[in-house]
């Protein structure tokens, strides 16, 4: 009783989410609900500024220059 499961790659995954998006902005494109769009455009940039404001850059620049000195 051996369970296959198939998980999806990182990039189908990606691919899968962006078709999704692009989908529901056409939707709402289409429905003319720019309000809407206006208040998820804002609050993805808002979650995009947090992503980076909490993202770790010191240390990627240094473990890239500690690899480089190999």
């Amino acid at each position: 009783m051996n369970k296959q499961t198939k998980k999806l790659s990182r990039r189908t995954t990606a691919i899968a989410w962006l078709g999704g998006i692009a989908i529901i902005v056409g939707l709402l494109i289409y429905l003319e609900q720019i309000p809407i769009l206006y208040v998820l455009a804002t609050i993805s940039l808002v979650v995009l500024l947090i992503v980076v404001a909490f993202s770790d850059l010191e240390k990627v620049g240094v473990e890239a220059f500690s690899n480089d000195r190999n």
